[in-house]
């Protein structure tokens, strides 16, 4: 493979540190055994929020009624799209059944699990958006008992939009509290709520820590890293589009990695040189934050072939991969590691951050590799059954006595030998 690299990443070098993980471990241990009394006081230290940490009926009611009309809309507008493509997702799994010999039977059922604990990072950003994908999926999954939760922005709380889009996406009750304290929580039952059976959605490093280590006890979507983007581009692209797009995604972050990759150096040169300018027409700290990244994070290579920059692309696997690229079918069916795939320039990754259907929790740092992103098959078991006759049975009783005996368990050969000769 042919690579130029035009812009290389200078990112800060990382020394492996223990803090956070043996941080949220002590603080873990301390919840377990203090329970909902020692998760407040964190709550109260940490988030600054000093009321009840589940909202009521009536406070949920008061700060949806606050919020504007046309937010209302919008957040309608996506929680629409939202709840149907994941009710669609969910009806592409079905239960099955199928004779494996005549008299013996054996299936699947796909069974929702029976509570959810879904997250939506607080911090600079309040992400509703995360509130509709992480709630609404599990809704439309069916499970039976959903709780929404997101830190207080201090002695405020949580924000009326957070609150409405939380009762929009179905949430039964919301929580109003962040971090480690949060995951604890909604992973022990406390303050009246029930043990949920999975954790979802995206936060920070202590959030992202807590939910790996309470792995095996609940199940979690994934542990997710800083957001990633690539942008793949040919000579139809305009350069400023792929320029806002890369800047458009280094808004999250100093350490969130923007790559583009092309084979039109012109194209690529472009890029280059109107970046440092879109970024100073930002927010000061949206401009801090994607400065920082376009610096330390961002990369621009250039490839000879098509095949090449679709080679890169699933060796870097990134969360988001958008294509602005003549022959978008090929594409489509060439492209093999992504945690979502944007097609065209028409298309836009905020449009899946945001509003457009599929959901925005999604793999990073790689992971894309192995996993997709949140669905509904997340909140779901997927069980199998199996049934017979006598007769149906005699064949898998042989076969599995022998197969038994020749790994050395008897005890398993028995139990097949005694489909053989019931007792009387």
């Amino acid at each position: 493979m042919t690579l130029l690299r035009l812009k290389s990443a200078t990112p800060p070098g990382r020394e492996h540190s223990m803090a956070v993980p043996e941080a949220v471990a002590g603080m873990l241990r301390e919840i377990e055994a203090g329970g909902a009394a020692r998760a407040l006081a964190y709550a109260r230290d940490l988030d600054g929020w000093q009321g009840d940490p589940v909202l009521s009926e009536t406070e949920i009611a008061a700060a949806s009624a606050r919020v504007d009309p046309q937010v209302q809309a919008d957040l309608r507008f996506a929680h629409g799209n939202i709840r149907r493509f994941a009710e669609a997702q969910r009806a592409t799994l079905t239960d099955m059944d199928i004779e494996m010999a005549p008299g013996f039977r054996a299936g699947q059922r796909s069974i929702p699990v029976a509570a959810a604990g879904c997250y939506a990072p607080g911090g600079r950003f309040s992400h509703v958006a995360s509130a509709l994908m992480t709630v609404t999926t599990a809704r439309a999954a069916g499970v039976g008992h959903v709780i929404a939760c997101s830190p207080p922005r201090g002695a405020q709380g949580l924000a009326d939009e957070m609150v409405f889009a939380m009762r929009l996406a179905g949430a039964d009750r919301i929580l109003c509290m962040g971090g480690v304290q949060a995951m604890a929580s909604l992973a022990f039952g406390f303050f009246g709520l029930p043990r949920v059976d999975v954790l979802a959605g995206p936060g920070n490093a202590w959030v992202a820590e807590a939910k790996r280590q309470l792995f095996g006890r609940v199940g979690i979507d994934m542990v997710a890293g800083p957001t990633d983007s690539l942008i793949i581009a040919d000579d139809s692209a305009a350069a400023a589009t792929v320029a806002w797009d890369m800047v458009g995604q280094m808004e999250h972050g100093a350490d969130s990695p923007v790559w583009l990759v092309t084979d039109d150096r012109g194209l690529a040169e472009a890029v280059i040189g109107m970046i440092p300018a879109l970024i100073k027409t930002l927010p000061a700290a949206n401009a801090a934050s994607a400065h920082a990244a376009w610096d330390r994070m961002a990369e621009v290579t250039l490839c000879d072939t098509r095949e090449e920059m679709a080679l890169l692309a699933d060796r870097y696997a990134p969360e988001h991969l958008h294509v602005q690229a003549r022959d978008l079918d090929w594409w489509l069916a060439r492209l093999t590691a992504y945690g979502s795939l944007f097609l065209g320039a028409e298309t836009t990754v905020a449009f899946g951050d945001k509003a457009a259907g599929p959901n925005h929790v999604l793999p990073t740092s790689g992971a894309a590799r192995y996993t997709g992103g949140l669905s509904v098959f997340k909140f779901l078991k997927t069980v199998t059954w199996q049934r017979s006759t006598a007769q149906a049975a005699r064949p898998v009783a042989e076969a599995t006595a022998r197969i038994s005996r020749l790994e050395g368990m008897e005890a398993h050969a028995r139990t097949a030998d005694i489909r053989l000769t019931p007792p009387a």
